[in-house]
C-alpha cells in the first residue's frame, strides 16, 4: 500500500516522518503532552504526576519534544531558577489525537486484558 503525502510517507522506511511517528507513539510522550495540555508545568510537577517515569527518561522525553518543536522550555531568572515546560502551537495540535488514544486505552483495558489472558491460556502462558 503506497500512501504519499505532501509532507512525508511513514510507510517508506527512509522517510524521516517515521521518527516523528516514533516520538508521538511513545507512552511517555503521550503522558507528557496530556499533562501539558492544561498549561505550563515544572519538571517536578510532571515527574510527580507521571508515576513510573525516571528523572532521566523525563529529561530525555522533554528534550526530544523541545527539539521537535512540540514543547517549549522557559527558564525564569530567579533564585532558585525556575523552569517551566509548555506545549507550542504545533504541540497543541497533538492534544486531541493523543487524548483519544489515552481514553481508548482506559476504556478498553478490561477487554484487552481479557483477550491477553485468553490468548495466553491457548498458548500455554505469556
Amino acid at each position: 500500500m503506497e500512501t504519499i503525502g505532501l509532507n512525508g510517507n511513514v510507510y517508506d522506511g527512509q522517510c524521516p516522518s517515521r521518527l516523528v511517528l516514533d516520538r508521538i507513539g511513545d507512552k511517555w510522550t503521550a503522558l507528557v503532552i496530556g499533562l501539558l495540555e492544561d498549561g505550563p508545568m515544572r519538571f517536578s510537577e510532571l515527574q510527580r504526576c507521571i508515576h513510573g517515569i525516571s528523572q532521566k527518561m523525563l529529561t530525555q522525553t522533554l528534550r526530544n519534544l523541545e527539539r521537535d518543536g512540540l514543547v517549549s522550555r522557559t527558564l525564569y531568572p530567579e533564585v532558585p531558577p525556575r523552569v517551566e515546560y509548555e506545549l507550542t502551537p504545533m504541540g497543541q495540535t497533538l492534544c486531541a489525537p493523543l487524548t483519544a488514544v489515552r481514553h481508548w486505552a482506559e476504556e478498553h483495558i478490561t477487554a484487552v486484558t481479557a483477550a491477553q489472558m485468553a490468548y495466553d491460556q491457548r498458548r500455554g502462558g505469556p
